[in-house]
């Protein structure tokens, strides 16, 4: 097959999001697909004729994931030419090429469903979900509506418009978090009132939708689920700090157990609860989802839900699938095999 993997854009997971698509165009070319793996902000200006026949080594520039997220003033600079647009040069033209995009893209405009109802709309067909639940799974607001109205345990909180809007009553310590963010940008642990209208202040400068949430103190899980059925758990145990940008990407930051050592029970209970959120997100092929194990009372909550999980090296979906033999190029196919059923 002819592939494009389309990473990169101008979101704050940038960095990781092109090491996602670096792994992924190796397995890809390891079991001999023809693939072109793309910046779909920074684009491609030379001769599209032909390209995936081209020997490029199309991931040979990338670097490795820095300790602090990119800064995105100074990569909008470096592009040449229009710099309004999303899609850089040619990169619409290569995906319409292709027998399908895999979408590696990470954070708010490739995983809000922008980037996949432009490509509903061109007739381009993609990994991943559709346009519909990567908007609701994204915005962080608006699925913890979905969670409350399925009868899925959820932190409470309430959701800041401004950073004047100060006169909730969560106590604390409690939990400050972007709206439409990801890989823990945007999201901060407070214990009193100064570094809550710090907190408030960095977070609204990321997106114009704040969530303030109760602090959860216990163990943290997260789950990948395939076409509706739920991997093994993995259990995430920071070394230092909670599970932010740095301790998710800086290897030897954490200490990940698949399968997470859990009680026969709980590990159903959590597993049923992750297909339960892919279902009431109406979520399609794959996705992870973020759980809390509460330390008092061994209570689950689930905090998020992931389109485009991460596929770094150090990335928890490979890990869980590796836990039940598959290895990551099998795990890639998997996906866009699953991918073009939306299709048929």
């Amino acid at each position: 097959m002819n592939i494009v993997v389309l990473a990169g854009g101008i979101s704050t997971e940038r960095d990781v999001s092109l090491i996602s698509g670096k792994k992924i165009y190796t397995a890809l070319k390891e079991k001999g697909q023809n693939v072109v793996l793309l910046d779909v902000f920074m684009g491609y200006n030379g001769d599209i004729t032909d390209i995936f026949g081209s020997d490029r080594d199309w991931a040979a520039d990338i670097e490795d994931i820095k300790a602090q997220n990119p800064d995105i003033s100074a990569v909008k600079a470096m592009r040449k030419g229009n710099v309004k647009g999303y899609f850089g040069e040619n990169v619409l033209d290569i995906c319409s090429q292709a027998d399908i995009v895999f979408m590696a893209l990470h954070g708010e405009d490739g995983e809000n469903g922008k980037v996949q109802a432009t490509f509903d709309l061109m007739g381009i067909k993609y990994t991943g979900t559709d346009y519909i639940s990567a908007a609701i799974s994204m915005n962080k607001s608006i699925s913890k509506e979905i969670f409350i109205q399925n009868g899925i345990s959820t932190p409470s909180g309430v959701i800041l418009k401004n950073e004047n809007d100060m006169s909730e009553s969560v106590p604390y310590p409690k939990v400050v978090k972007v709206a439409n963010g990801g890989s823990s940008v945007g999201v901060y642990i407070v214990n009193n009132d100064d570094e809550y209208k710090a907190a408030v202040k960095d977070a609204f400068t990321y997106d114009n939708t704040v969530l303030v949430e109760e602090y959860v103190k216990g163990r943290e899980f997260s789950i990948g689920v395939i076409e509706g059925r739920a991997l093994p758990i993995i259990e995430i145990v920071p070394k230092v700090g909670f599970y932010d940008y740095k301790n998710k990407y800086q290897p030897g930051s954490t200490v990940d157990i698949c399968p997470a050592e859990l009680s026969e029970n709980k590990t159903s209970e959590m597993q049923k609860a992750a297909e339960n959120v892919y279902k009431a997100l109406r979520m399609k092929t794959y996705a992870r989802i973020d759980f809390l194990m509460r330390e008092s009372d061994s209570k689950i909550y689930c905090l998020e839900a992931n389109t485009l999980p991460g596929m770094t090296p150090v990335s928890l979906l490979p890990q869980e699938a590796a836990a039940e033999g598959v290895g990551f190029p099998e795990l890639c196919m998997n996906i866009i095999d699953i991918s073009l059923k939306k299709y048929n």
